[in-house]
């Protein structure tokens, strides 16, 4: 059992690829429009997903509370989907979601310029100039959402086991490529410890959800870890009494953990406006 995790450029084949190898391999491909309805089912409306998905927040999106709910949403939608194990997902960042996450498999596709502004000519009727227009709105918003979300170069190869040119290599050979990658790559010690590890940040995350969405706790960049028995809390408060009752609410949700407290007590922080 495995995650593959895939980046792509636009017109870098990505869903191409990702919907031929779910086929041979017999896993579920989670998609864009699966992630989005989950998302928006976990409570992020549809006008506010738009300010954020897969695309740089502008100046006050990036300061507003939403950007948080909207983070906390989209990694427990990854983790849920992940926690099912023989999948695939594609963008979204989930190969930062699950970046500690031993069985998975971190692709990212890319090919050369010339090359997607033709497969976008031929697709869509463009001319060059409409094709370069999408480029550049593609890459810049992926970019910045990586940077905004996740603080990391997109492009950065040492985040991935791969990066496929499909320029060079078409639809079919990248499957047989990474069907014989993932043979290399994951094995049964790392399935096992990949369960583990999706089993524990999954309840990590929904101890973050229930302080932040049902406890309306305003911990900014609140985020939860679990090494063994021990839970930590990290992120950024405007009293040591909204820290407290944060570590004091996770101690009744985790019975049996020891819950440590890493948040910064800052006098008078406002993250949101």
């Amino acid at each position: 059992m495995a995650v593959i995790t895939i980046s792509r450029q636009v017109a870098a084949l990505g869903d191409e690829i990702a919907a031929a190898l779910a086929k041979e391999l017999g896993y579920a491909f989670i998609d864009r429009q699966k992630i989005e309805k989950r998302i928006m089912e976990l409570g992020i409306p549809e006008e506010k997903l738009k300010k954020y998905d897969e695309r740089k927040p502008g100046f006050f999106a990036s300061l507003a509370k939403d950007r948080d709910e909207y983070l906390d949403c989209l990694q427990t939608a990854v983790l849920e989907a992940a926690a099912r194990n023989n999948c695939i997902l594609i963008g979204r960042g989930a190969y930062v979601i699950l970046d500690e996450v031993p069985n998975r498999l971190a692709l990212r596709f890319i090919s050369p310029n010339s090359v997607r502004i033709e497969r976008l000519q031929r697709e869509f009727s463009w001319n060059g100039k409409q094709a370069q227009a999408r480029i550049s709105e593609s890459d810049a918003n992926r970019a910045g959402f990586h940077k905004s979300f996740f603080n990391i170069a997109q492009e950065d190869p040492s985040y991935f086991h791969a990066v496929l040119n499909t320029g060079l290599l078409g639809v079919d050979g990248a499957v047989r490529f990474i069907s014989r990658l993932l043979k290399e790559v994951i094995d049964e010690k790392r399935e096992t410890a990949g369960t583990a590890k999706l089993a524990e940040m999954l309840t990590a995350q929904e101890l973050v959800n229930t302080l932040v969405f049902e406890h309306r706790l305003s911990v900014s960049f609140l985020r939860a870890s679990i090494h063994g028995s021990t839970v930590t809390l990290q992120g950024v408060a405007d009293s040591s009494a909204l820290a407290e009752r944060a570590v004091a609410i996770a101690k009744t949700k985790m019975p049996g953990y020891t819950v440590e407290s890493a948040i910064s007590a800052v006098q008078d922080f406002r993250a949101y406006p």
